[in-house]
């Protein structure tokens, strides 16, 4: 950046600083970020600019900064409940955390962080490098731990480097948020798998504590016909191993709502299919991705079925055709929001050649089982409230364990998991 582009940036900047109005009660703070970071307070340190001040209030709580601010989805977070919203746009929240990381790491304000010596040594395996594990490594590096990070791929990110695609998150941005965080000394051991060349036991018995935050990246399925058809994958297995197959001319059905089915819509277009087909059984107000990925999306020309659900997919050995229904949406006793139901006599056929399920993802049972690790009902790893597995020094956060599926989420147990694990190992 040249500069002039530089100049441009800031005074651009400055203007989106001045547009807060430092609300006293915090609306966006409180009721709005995941990880309670101090909107007001680091954003009026920047417009005074301080922006290492600002930096200072923003790693009290979060060390995904560059992150958060690119991909977090702010309308129904932060920026949904900021007051400027009720009348006006809200600020730009989101831009602004990232504009102060980005600072921060480009000046070296990040390595001024101050490590306490309060665990003396201890020793923390953290089991997979996705935002939790990556938070909770921090916060527990900063207080004194020596920190070892098992990842088993050959680099750190976890989502944010194997389903986040690169025209939502550069992966320079990432790659230099991660280098901030090992700069605390942390290490790493790459291509580690639990259950394959670690086992629990081994780290039970090397560390003082350990933190699991595999996550969870099974694909869901939605039990129907067909659905082990050759051509039907899993959004989650397909944006981590990027195995793709030949889309060119040809016709793709995503099935959900989240950003995974907007991460998959957008990749698939970009990698030459014909057509692309957003197909999602409740109305585009209830959709769960960020509005800004779903009018990007219908920028890039994918279409999108609302009210509308897969019955049955189609074809003697591969895909050929789906079955779909239209759906009503209707309120049930008990249910904090409406329900969609089937509408009698309205299904239909659409020719199709791929279908990609975006309808959540799961645990991998296997490697609980094999490390004979509890699972509560809904088959995510059980722990207590203090993310600790009862009488053991193995504690847990993130999708793992069933938390809500966005890396703010993630990243706030890993923060709060830490605190527990220093707390545990104060006393052990």
């Amino acid at each position: 950046m040249s500069k002039t582009e530089k100049a441009e940036k800031k005074e651009e900047m400055q203007e989106k600083l001045n547009y807060c109005l430092n609300c006293i009660a915090k609306p966006c703070s409180k009721n709005g970020c995941p990880l309670s970071n101090d909107i007001p307070t680091f954003i009026k340190y920047a417009k005074e600019g301080n922006l290492e001040e600002a930096y200072k209030t923003l790693i009290e709580t979060t060390v995904l900064g560059s992150i958060c601010g690119r991909i977090c989805p702010h309308q129904k977070q932060c920026q949904g409940s900021c007051v400027r919203g009720i009348k006006q746009n809200p600020v730009s929240i989101g831009e602004i955390e990232a504009y102060i990381f980005d600072n921060a790491i480009e000046k070296g304000y990040d390595k001024n962080i101050k490590v306490q010596n309060t665990l003396n040594g201890k020793k923390v395996a953290i089991v997979g490098g996705g935002p939790a594990g990556l938070t909770c490594s921090s916060f527990l590096a900063r207080s004194g731990a020596k920190v070892t990070i098992y990842e088993k791929y050959n680099k750190l990110g976890g989502i944010l480097s194997h389903g986040i695609p690169e025209f939502r998150l550069d992966p320079k941005i990432l790659e230099k948020t991660i280098n901030s965080i090992l700069s605390l000394g942390i290490e790493v051991k790459y291509e580690k798998e639990l259950g394959r060349n670690i086992t629990l036991e081994e780290l039970k018995n090397n560390y003082d504590a350990v933190f699991l935050s595999f996550g969870a990246n099974i694909p869901r399925k939605m039990v129907i016909e067909g659905e082990n058809l050759k051509g039907v994958y899993g959004g989650n297995t397909l944006l981590e191993l990027q195995n793709h197959p030949d889309y060119t001319n040809k016709k793709v059905a995503i099935i959900g709502g989240g950003n995974v089915a907007m991460d998959c819509a957008r990749t698939i277009k970009r990698l030459g299919a014909e057509q692309v087909v957003v197909i999602y059984r409740r109305s585009e107000a209830e959709m769960p991705a960020e509005e800004k990925e779903i009018e990007d999306a219908k920028k890039e020309n994918i279409e999108f079925l609302f009210q509308n659900n897969i019955t049955k997919i189609i074809g003697k050995e591969k895909v050929e055709k789906i079955e779909c229904i239209k759906t009503q949406l209707v309120q049930k006793e008990g249910e904090s929001r409406k329900v969609p139901v089937d509408i009698e006599n309205s299904n239909y056929i659409m020719d199709m050649d791929y279908v990609v399920m975006a309808v959540g993802a799961k645990v991998e049972m296997e490697i609980l089982e094999s490390q004979n690790l509890p699972a509560t009902s809904k088959k995510y790893l059980e722990v207590g409230e203090n993310y600790r597995i009862n009488g053991t020094n193995i504690f847990a956060g993130g999708d793992l364990i069933g938390t809500t599926s966005t890396v703010a989420w993630a990243a706030k147990d890993g923060r709060e998991a830490a605190k527990k694990i220093e707390e545990y190992l104060k006393n052990n």
